[in-house]
């Protein structure tokens, strides 16, 4: 998509504090910008967040029209979540009303227009995938070793995900 004019930039969270200065360079440009954060998850006294925050919505500014950020994360609301945070919650007439602290911390994830959550797996959509990636290498399937190998080997990732297929696989 080059010859189209879209560029991609990609900020690790470390330089977040940078997404003012970034945005005021490309702002008037004619190409259009992807901003881009990888594997996005911040600690409670994370400076960063705070500006990812005000850059998505909050400031006095709009974000330019030829600019939009991309985030994974590994989190769903990109911030730790404590069991005090909980205590200021109230039941108002029937209605639970989340403290402060929480509404700050998800606040953030709320900013992101789309949102897309990938579940677990079952059991059997792992092993499809995991026969995908076994022909895929150019392994025959073995029928039962295959799938006993490949269930043990999830157990013991600890998770039945695409990526722990794929490591199987490749192993």
């Amino acid at each position: 998509y080059r010859g189209k004019g879209l560029r991609m930039i990609e900020v690790g969270r470390a330089h977040l504090v940078d997404l003012p200065e970034i945005q005021g360079l490309i702002r008037n440009r004619p190409e259009r910008f992807i901003i881009f954060c990888d594997d996005l998850a911040f600690e409670s006294d994370d400076a960063g967040y705070k500006v990812l925050k005000a850059t998505l919505e909050g400031t006095l500014s709009e974000q330019p029209e030829n600019l939009l950020i991309y985030a994974t994360s590994n989190r769903r609301h990109l911030l730790p979540e404590f069991p005090e945070d909980n205590q200021s919650a109230q039941w108002i007439n029937g209605e639970l009303h989340q403290g402060e602290a929480v509404e700050e911390k998800i606040s953030l994830s709320e900013r992101f227009g789309v949102w897309l959550s990938f579940q677990a797996f079952n059991q059997e959509q792992y092993l499809e995938i995991v026969g995908h990636w076994l022909g895929h290498y150019g392994y025959a399937e073995d029928g039962d070793a295959a799938r006993t190998e490949a269930l043990a080997y999830a157990l013991l990732r600890g998770s039945r995900s695409g990526r722990v297929a794929f490591q199987f696989a490749k192993s």
